[in-house]
């Protein structure tokens, strides 16, 4: 397997979706395919989705043997049309839905991708590259209180004023054009550092943003769970509070109405071994839920 995107909580999640040979499972979020490719191995057939057209391009490369004999069908598109893409591709009553929620290790380290402040590049952050509106064009285009709402909101920042304030006046002399502008006025602004760089947050706001991530979120979790056959498994994996608390929130509910049971009492959090091996699986965290 390339190293394009290192699997988070593969083990786990394969151990709950309990992978059948010749069963029908859909991962929402492909990505590297790492968790697909286990899939596969385990003689399962499997429907990937991802957004983006590198992720597509590598796993039509990754998995040609499986794409050929129709072990794997691959689609370019959002998890929010998850049931149409099912649909299209009968899919229908799935043992198995994985969604492994953020932005992949490819996307973070292609620096033109603009996902990271940790490198030069343009602000991007378009998971789909036919999005017509980018990071810089939301940052530059939105007016204070827009900017405050968005930091505020999607990244939790605290000095989410100070940040909007700083925006705005910086872009009056030029716009703000790359990563590493916007990541040195944020350091100048807020001055602090408590274990996390201090344009983080603002960067995943942004990252949101330009997505539209928490909608979808919200749109294909009810499709997903539609979707799943009786005693399906929806697995998903998020990376930021957002995300869990809809998640949480979507398996509650479902759970109160009778339709699922909720396998994951306590959320499954990576190992301190894998979090060794990996640094970016530390925030994640793991539900899981069973249709009745």
């Amino acid at each position: 397997m390339s190293d394009y995107h290192i699997p988070v909580l593969r083990d786990e999640a394969l151990t709950f979706l309990s992978i059948r040979s010749k069963g029908k499972y859909i991962d929402a979020t492909l990505g590297g395919g790492g968790h697909t490719r286990e899939m596969l191995e385990r003689g399962a057939f499997v429907l990937g989705i991802d957004a983006d057209s590198d992720a597509i391009q590598n796993a039509e490369q990754e998995f040609e043997d499986h794409l050929t004999n129709h072990q794997l069908t691959v689609v370019r598109g959002n998890f929010r049309d998850i049931k149409k893409i099912a649909h299209l591709h009968d899919f229908i009553d799935p043992e198995g839905i994985l969604f492994d929620l953020g932005v992949s290790s490819h996307q973070l380290d292609a620096k033109e991708r603009g996902f990271s402040f940790r490198n030069e590049a343009l602000l991007d952050m378009r998971m789909d590259l036919s999005l017509s509106v980018t990071a810089a064009d939301l940052l530059n285009g939105l007016g204070k209180k827009e900017l405050y709402r968005l930091f505020l909101e999607y990244g939790e920042e605290k000095d989410a004023y100070k940040i909007a304030n700083s925006v705005v006046r910086a872009r009056e002399e030029k716009p703000i054009q790359t990563t590493t502008e916007l990541a040195e006025l944020i350091r100048k602004t807020v001055r602090r550092y408590d274990g996390i760089h201090p344009a983080t947050l603002a960067f995943q706001a942004l990252r949101i943003a330009v997505n539209d991530e928490l909608v979808s979120l919200q749109v294909a979790l009810p499709d997903a769970f539609d979707l799943l056959g009786k005693k399906g498994r929806l697995v998903v994996i998020s990376f930021h509070s957002l995300e869990d608390r809809i998640v949480k929130e979507f398996l509650s509910l479902k759970e109160k109405e009778g339709a699922g049971k909720i396998i994951t009492k306590k959320i499954v959090v990576p190992s301190e071994e894998e979090i060794k091996r990996n640094n970016r699986s530390r925030s994640a965290k793991m539900r899981v839920i069973e249709k009745i």
